[in-house]
């Protein structure tokens, strides 16, 4: 209750000196100043803004640069008006040689360049929103500062908690908290986008190793802004043990996937079993690793599709990793010819038809082999190895079968299909006559 007194008498004494000023003709001449510079600062900028193009200026500049010339733009009328009532406050001052009498010109000024100053050091921020809130909260400080009420406003805001435990909670303590975290993790996620660079560009590193790395250390710097925060407004933490608590039964009851999920993507990430740019097969879908995230793994299919996969299904179920070890991938097309055939012939054709073409490696190069004596054709299988499984299987076996149809066409080697011939006996025939009537 002392606090709330004491910011009471001191706003109380702020509105009487600032009364007793309306008995004076300093008070109206500095409200009529404010009103002159608010209406220069307005009419310069908007003049400003139609002479000069900043977007042709900003063309090719970095970032930063193009940032703080935003902000400038924006806050040109406050910057102006920061001018023209620094220049009228120090004029009143000379001429009256009193402070008290252009006391208002000076509290005006202040809290305009306070703004402007703000205004360019939150325009470093991305976050649109983020921005605005860093902004307004700093000069709300920045303002209470200079009108002197500061000190009393912070006592007041400490004086109504709330205790829990060991913990003492106030709207002071929640306000420097949301305060202290917003700008350590802005730093931490400054810091992990220019750590997360280098180590993207380090070829010494697997893909899968780099992305690790790469959680782990946005990871780390976000655990170590909140234990930063935590330290820096005084907060045990030996106090959050039974919230810790609560959320390991959460853990344990509810957000078993989640946590199994996000361990399997770190498991995926350390051996190395599937890494970004892999061709992999699950349930008869084969596609391409595009990216491995905390709990799921996306999967780009041939025809567009995306599949989002469950980190721990690449982990407990069966999975074909077309290019683990190496990129290099032998395929199979099985083939038949008639046995009017000489297989010899046939085997140096198959292999002879695949050899010019551009995917099919020449090391190891195409074999050819007879593998059974089928019904109706000799039964042949041509292997041969591709190097890139990432540009598809399916069209390179349909190219090579159109090799293969091309090269039989050219040296007459037929492709059978199945006949069968049906046979009539004579036990089948008596039966038919005797139904016609006739004798057998």
């Amino acid at each position: 209750m002392d606090d709330f007194r004491q910011l009471f008498d001191s706003m109380s004494e702020a509105v009487r000196s600032f009364g007793a000023e309306f008995t004076t003709i300093w008070l109206p001449i500095q409200i009529a100043l404010l009103l002159l510079a608010a209406a220069i600062a307005f009419g310069g900028a908007a003049l400003i803004r139609k002479h000069v193009h900043f977007a042709a200026l900003m063309a090719g500049l970095p970032y930063v640069i193009r940032q703080l010339i935003l902000a400038l733009t924006a806050n040109l009328h406050f910057i102006i008006f920061a001018l023209v009532t620094g220049l009228m406050h120090t004029t009143v001052q000379e001429m009256t040689a009193t402070p008290a009498r252009s006391y208002l010109l000076y509290v005006a000024t202040s809290l305009a360049t306070a703004w402007v100053v703000i205004s360019l050091l939150a325009a470093l921020l991305r976050n649109h929103f983020v921005n605005r809130i860093v902004a307004v909260s700093a000069w709300t400080i920045a303002a209470l500062s200079i009108l002197g009420l500061l000190g009393n406003t912070t006592k007041m805001l400490d004086s109504v908690a709330l205790p829990v435990g060991d913990l003492r909670i106030s709207p002071l303590l929640i306000l420097k908290t949301a305060v202290f975290l917003l700008v350590t993790l802005w730093a931490a996620v400054v810091v992990g986008n220019f750590l997360d660079k280098r180590i993207q560009h380090s070829s010494d590193l697997t893909p899968s190793i780099q992305i690790l790395l790469s959680k782990l250390v946005r990871l780390g710097l976000i655990t170590l802004a909140i234990a930063i925060v935590l330290h820096a407004v005084g907060i045990n933490l030996s106090a959050l043990a039974i919230f810790s608590g609560a959320v390991g039964v959460g853990v344990g009851f509810g957000l078993q996937k989640i946590v199994s999920n996000l361990v399997s993507g770190i498991i995926l990430l350390a051996d190395k079993s599937i890494k970004p740019g892999d061709v992999i097969s699950v349930d008869n879908n084969a596609g391409w690793v595009r990216t491995i995230g905390a709990r799921y793994t996306l999967v780009v299919l041939r025809d567009g599709r995306e599949i989002l996969l469950p980190n721990e299904d690449l982990v407990t179920q069966r999975v074909i990793n077309w290019s683990h070890s190496n990129d290099q991938v032998r395929l199979e097309v099985p083939f038949g010819v008639s046995y009017a055939s000489d297989p010899h012939a046939v085997r140096k054709i198959a292999i002879a038809a695949v050899t010019d073409i551009p995917r099919v490696m020449q090391t190891p190069g195409p074999s050819c082999h007879i593998v059974k004596f089928g019904d109706s054709s000799l039964d042949f299988v041509l292997r041969f190895w591709i190097p890139d499984p990432i540009k598809g299987t399916s069209n390179i076996r349909s190219e090579v079968m159109l090799a293969l149809w091309d090269a039989f066409k050219r040296e007459g080697v037929e492709i059978p299909y199945p006949v069968r011939d049906v046979r009539l006996t004579d036990a089948m025939r008596m039966p038919a006559q005797r139904a016609e009537g006739k004798p057998a």
